[in-house]
């Protein structure tokens, strides 16, 4: 009987423990944002390493600035907005294997306004620099409090912004090279309520009158931030007057947020704690940024009509899984004697993925130009472990545009807007997942199975809309 009840302790202790965290993610293309420039937008993304109509080739591809001439200017933001909503099967179990009663979470994504700003300034015949700022990555969600899947997600906020200078030189006969830094300071915020049902049993069982409901439940929270560096290469070669190919790569990193683990109303009997209180340790969550490699094409088929192309491959098979990892030893959480206690696992085993791109410009009048633009886009998320905060899948991206350009001032107007089709519902069907690696977290006993279960099929769909202005001088 002893022996039962020191594995139950020990069982509470993981569950409340894998409780304090989970993955961040983006519907699609990873965390990765694709509304960084109106003109861009206007054509899906097509054949930007192709394409420097402006200054965001400092993004795109910044062997472009060697096409612009004098200095340009380009800003102007973004609007995001992901219907995200669990509409069917939503049902959840507890530590104790009973049903978790609440809602189906509401729409869990807010529309996000994405700024952007950059600039280019011919040095020389052959030499330009540039700079931007942009949000390469980002994510906000928020489930209703009294979701039924609480225990495995609420808030999931990740904000990112990259401050990018660059430099593009060409041999004046057609090859152009540039390279750019992407200094990127990020932080994350990651929440999610405790279930406390299987302490609520420990605790009450011995009295002959087991209460799953003995304690609330409690909430935790991890925030953190860190600033981390990619490198990008690009090519462009002019073919022709009217046809140009190019090619863009940009190395990936691994941005360790570092912050607190807050835990409210939490209880171990396993350690001695059964009066409910808040705990705290340091932590930091490693989070993969990934390689990717873009190649795009422009041709002018007439005077009025550009046709555009291009394909990206990212590497996000770097992001094998999401570990909570301690800061500190001896933590009140962990209480482990040394750095490195893994306070919560998630295994994603993500896939690499393509984005391809098809493109046109009708320029109507000398002012005037129409876009038009599709994109297919992977979602990288691994089916066998899809999450309440990754209701993901495949999605094909529409887009129309239109620019106006005063040729005389140098003043140009861009705006864009687009749907995103998802391919089918999202179906999640979460459970706690186990370290493969049992030296590196704390494992249930033998013969103990934690049956929380999460599951829900989402509708998806979004649109987003952009607007830029561009000046060149």
């Amino acid at each position: 009987m002893r022996h039962n009840k020191t594995n139950l302790f020990y069982a509470i202790r993981l569950v409340t423990l894998a409780f304090a965290a989970a993955p961040v993610s983006v519907l699609a293309g990873g965390f990765a944002l694709n509304e960084q420039s109106a003109s861009a937008m206007g054509v899906a993304n097509a054949g930007t390493a192709a394409n420097p109509e402006n200054a965001t080739t400092v993004l795109f591809n910044p062997a472009g600035m060697s096409q612009l001439s004098g200095t340009n200017l380009s800003f102007g933001a973004a609007v995001l907005d992901i219907d995200a909503e669990a509409k069917r099967g939503v049902e959840a179990t507890s530590q104790l294997g009973l049903p978790v009663q609440g809602s189906r979470g509401g729409d869990i994504a807010d529309p996000a306004v994405l700024p952007n700003v950059y600039m280019t300034h011919e040095v020389s015949d052959s030499v330009d620099i540039g700079f931007g700022i942009h949000a390469p990555f980002g994510l906000a969600a928020d489930y209703d409090d009294d979701f039924t899947g609480r225990f495995f997600a609420d808030e999931t906020e990740l904000t990112a912004i990259s401050f990018s200078p660059s430099i593009s030189v060409n041999n004046g006969k057609g090859l152009s090279m540039g390279a750019g830094i992407n200094i990127i300071y990020a932080e994350g915020k990651l929440t999610r309520f405790m279930d406390n049902s299987l302490a609520s049993f420990a605790v009450t069982a011995p009295s002959g009158n087991p209460d799953p409901g003995f304690y609330d439940q409690g909430y935790a929270n991890i925030e953190g931030d860190d600033v981390g560096v990619t490198f990008r290469v690009g090519f462009l070669y002019e073919l022709s007057e009217r046809t140009q190919f190019g090619l863009s790569a940009q190395t990936g990193t691994e941005l360790n947020l570092e912050g607190d683990a807050d835990l409210t109303g939490y209880v171990n009997p396993a350690a001695g704690v059964v009066t409910p209180t808040s705990v705290s340790e340091k932590v930091q969550v490693p989070l993969a940024i990934p390689e990717s490699i873009t190649l795009g094409a422009r041709h002018q088929l007439t005077d009025a009509v550009t046709v555009l192309a291009g394909a990206t491959y990212a590497k996000w098979s770097r992001f094998e899984e999401l570990d909570i990892v301690s800061r500190e030893a001896g933590g009140e959480i962990t209480r482990a004697p040394q750095e490195g206690a893994v306070l919560s696992h998630i295994t994603e085993k993500w896939q690499n993925t393509w984005q391809f791109n098809l493109g046109g410009i009708w320029q109507a009048t000398p002012e005037w130009a129409l876009k038009a633009g599709y994109a297919f886009d992977e979602s990288p998320v691994n089916e066998d472990f899809v999450t309440a905060r990754i209701p993901s899948n495949d999605r094909h991206w529409l887009t129309l545009g239109a620019q106006w350009a005063d040729h005389s001032s140098g003043w140009t107007v861009d705006v864009a807007a687009g749907t995103l089709i998802f391919d089918g519902n999202g179906k999640v069907d979460e459970r706690n997942y186990q370290h493969e690696n049992p030296s590196q977290v704390a494992q249930l006993p033998t013969g103990t199975e934690d049956p929380s279960n999460y599951r829900g099929e989402y509708e998806l769909d979004a649109w987003s809309a952009g607007i830029q202005v561009s000046k060149s001088f």
